[in-house]
């Protein structure tokens, strides 16, 4: 009885020095497996390397393919393949508008400041200081008298001196802002009043010297 016992635990003994065999053969034939694969991956890299581009593409997704197979074996996670497409490019209006974006500066969202109220009036005054020297130009080329015909004219028309005061007023008040204001942006060439302190009190500071000018100017 004790022989046979011995025999059996031989026999056990025998078999599970077998399994753990079988198993230590199959580890290492999956790693066997997942080196083979990594080799087969670096190896198919290279000979990429010196083929054209075209055939590179064209073999990647298998390329990829054995990657993904290494790596899942060996608990890495998938390369995603993507086929690439280029955005769809807008104009930028188009996409300001999408995302309800306002123009800037948007008149219904930024109060009005004297500095905005400064800055279209110089344009404004400049435009029309163009068309009085364009139309004095063209007119001294093209009318056929003089100025001093045209004088008489108008005090042929027996204006009020209110009134002819008021007009002269409206003919100077362009230069005399234009003027005013074009001395303080020469003042601002010099880097000096920028701050927005001083750019108020020089605004205020013109706008008082611009109406002095054409007090001065309509009284002549």
């Amino acid at each position: 009885m004790f022989k046979s016992r011995l025999s059996q635990m031989t026999r056990e003994l025998h078999n599970s020095n077998s399994i753990c065999q079988s198993s230590s053969d199959s580890v290492k034939s999956t790693r066997s497996l997942i080196h083979c694969e990594e080799n087969m991956a670096l190896f198919s890299c290279m000979r990429l390397s010196s083929r054209p581009v075209l055939t590179t593409l064209n073999r990647f997704p298998s390329l990829v393919g054995s990657v993904n197979y290494a790596q899942a074996a060996a608990g890495v996670p998938k390369i995603v393949y993507k086929k690439f497409e280029p955005p769809v490019e807008e104009h930028i209006d188009i996409r300001n508008e999408k995302l309800q974006r306002p123009l800037s500066p948007h008149l219904t969202i930024y109060s009005i400041q004297l500095t905005t109220v400064l800055s279209i009036t110089h344009r404004t005054s400049g435009i029309l200081l163009t068309g009085y020297f364009s139309a004095l130009g063209i007119g001294a080329l093209v009318l056929p008298h003089d100025i001093s015909h045209y004088i008489s004219i108008i005090e042929s028309m027996n204006l009020s001196p209110a009134t002819l005061f008021i007009v002269k007023a409206c003919l100077a008040a362009p230069f005399g802002y234009h003027f005013a204001n074009g001395i303080r942006h020469l003042y601002w060439d010099t880097a000096k009043g920028l701050s927005i302190k001083e750019v108020y009190s020089t605004g205020y500071t013109m706008l008082a010297v611009a109406a002095v000018m054409t007090l001065g100017l309509a009284a002549l």
